[in-house]
């Protein structure tokens, strides 16, 4: 249920039970609210002068001035205080009384009366009541009585007012939290998602848009030790762009950097969604492939990768190494990069020293070495 659906009875959990109780502990009973009741008509008939006495100290106090803040305002309160004061000698004390108080504390909080000011307000009016009781009741015994029940009466009222004004600072107090905790999550987010992003820059090569080499040697030293533990084989590829220093020396730097980024993406693209690809260095390129035999990554990256080259780029060529691992004996992180690689570089010699025409796009090395592809039996063997 909302809170505005609930009285404040409810919301603070009051119940007659609760009352009765508050009144047994100060020792309000019976013969107290006989006995200001029995003072009712005596205040009746001077509401007007006790209120208008109440006010005219409450207005000599610069706070409570300014807070109150225009005649019209003031006119307001004085109409609920000379109700709220007849009530205190109705001599009936119950839920609906116990309400009204609880409103009144909601009040004065919300107007922003500190307890301080709402206490000696409280101690002005009693002193008032009880100096009109003294003049009025000729029994001194009895005026001491009834003296005596209604400051039981106020410490009631106060106790009442004072639920209301802690519930106010503890609700203040929750919704603050909350509102830091909202704050504190967002916060937390947003740093998270930068922080990812800035990892993810650290970790991508910026102009092929494929991972940091940094991260190479992490990366397969993890799907090593998976593969390890699936008894599954794991592929790496090495490929390089050939004659990639001539293109930069005659046709400028800004047509390597396309072809490069022509190259990476031809990677990304044929490369499967378990792949790590990486910009090795230069116009260098590594492929981890979990779960992966090298006849699989031999036709990922020389069927597929070529034909997607080749749509940009008709006359590139790249050599490309391949070495499989496991699944029943695996390298080590850098004897696989370190071999991979040196296969790449025994493509790309076997390339420029065979006597094959230009047409031939893609060289490749596997584990040992040889020609993939139309030049197989031309120069296998040597």
């Amino acid at each position: 249920m909302k809170q505005t659906d609930q009285t404040l009875l409810e919301q603070m959990r009051i119940t007659e039970l609760e009352i009765n109780y508050r009144q047994n502990i100060l020792g309000f009973y019976e013969d107290d609210f006989a006995r200001l009741r029995k003072c009712k008509s005596l205040i009746e008939s001077e509401i007007d002068t006790l209120v208008n006495k109440f006010y005219q100290q409450q207005t000599s106090i610069a706070e409570i001035s300014l807070l109150i803040g225009d005649a019209d305002t003031l006119g307001r309160l004085q109409k609920a205080q000379r109700k709220y004061v007849l009530d205190m000698f109705s001599g009936i004390y119950d839920l609906e009384y116990a309400n009204n108080r609880l409103r009144i504390g909601l009040v004065h909080k919300r107007i922003g009366v500190e307890p301080k000011l709402y206490l000696s307000a409280i101690s002005s009016l009693k002193s008032l009541i009880e100096k009109l009781i003294r003049e009025s009741i000729p029994d001194q015994q009895e005026a001491q009585s009834t003296i005596d029940s209604l400051g039981k009466l106020f410490l009631y009222d106060i106790t009442l007012v004072f639920e209301t004004y802690i519930r106010s600072l503890v609700s203040e107090i929750q919704i603050a939290k909350e509102k830091s905790e909202l704050y504190a999550k967002n916060l937390e987010e947003k740093v998270k998602q930068r922080t990812s992003r800035i990892d993810e820059l650290m970790r991508t090569d910026a102009l092929t848009g494929l991972l940091n080499v940094r991260y190479l040697m992490e990366t397969l030293t993890v799907v090593i030790r998976a593969a390890q533990r699936r008894s599954e084989a794991l592929s790496i590829v090495f490929l390089d762009i050939d004659k990639f220093k001539k293109i930069n020396d005659i046709q400028g730097h800004q047509r390597g950097d396309e072809i490069l980024r022509t190259v990476g993406a031809a990677i990304k693209l044929v490369s499967r969604a378990d792949d790590y690809a990486f910009r090795y260095g230069g116009d260098e390129f590594c492929v981890i492939l979990p779960n992966c035999r090298q006849d699989l990554a031999r036709e990922i990256y020389i069927s597929r990768l070529n034909a997607e080259i080749n749509r940009h780029e008709p006359d590139l060529k790249v050599s490309v190494g391949i070495l499989q691992t496991g699944p029943d004996e695996f390298s080590e992180p850098d004897a696989l990069i370190k071999n991979v690689d040196a296969l790449m570089y025994e493509a790309k010699k076997i390339r420029y020293k065979s006597t094959e025409p230009e047409s031939v796009q893609t060289n490749v090395v596997t584990k040992e070495p040889r020609l993939i592809g139309n030049e197989d039996k031309k120069t296998e063997g040597g």
